[in-house]
């Protein structure tokens, strides 16, 4: 089973990219229809969605990863040292939970937006809490250029 994790892995390096683009994307629309008081529009609806499916789909493959990692697989059967080691505890606790919390972050935009009782109020709920689940999954993603647990930006098949 472990000899699809290096699959898995490159699978959820690749998918954060279109996560992204659709996340900055229904950001970007958003503040646009919201500035120039559009109505909510099937396509907004659409892109609230697309962020939605594609971010719980980078979830299910970190989950995966989660099960599949040697790095979260050694953090949880040498927690008591493993918690003192930057990187390992990142992969082991800090990712994952910031990542959780973005996703909650979104359930609960997506929720409240449906309640709304004017597109203003809708496009305004999305934005602030769909702009809170991007600043955290951001400031959780490893990246290439980060000091303190950087990754690939890429990785290969």
């Amino acid at each position: 089973m472990t000899s699809i994790y290096p699959f898995i892995l490159a699978l959820h390096s690749t998918w954060r990219w279109i996560v992204l683009i659709i996340f900055i994307s229904s950001l970007l629309r958003f503040a646009y229809q919201k500035k120039n008081r559009r109505h909510f529009t099937p396509t907004d609806n659409f892109l609230k969605n697309a962020v939605i499916f594609t971010f719980y789909t980078q979830a299910l493959l970190g989950i995966i990863l989660y099960i599949l990692s040697p790095i979260t697989q050694h953090f949880l059967t040498h927690f008591n040292t493993a918690v003192h080691l930057r990187q390992i505890r990142f992969f082991g606790m800090e990712h994952s939970s910031m990542m959780i919390l973005a996703g909650i972050f979104l359930l609960i935009g997506s929720l409240k937006s449906k309640n709304a009782d004017t597109d203003d109020r809708r496009f305004k709920i999305l934005l602030i809490w769909f702009g809170l689940a991007l600043l955290i999954a951001l400031s959780s993603i490893p990246w290439e250029f980060s000091p303190l647990t950087s990754r690939p930006s890429f990785r290969s098949f």
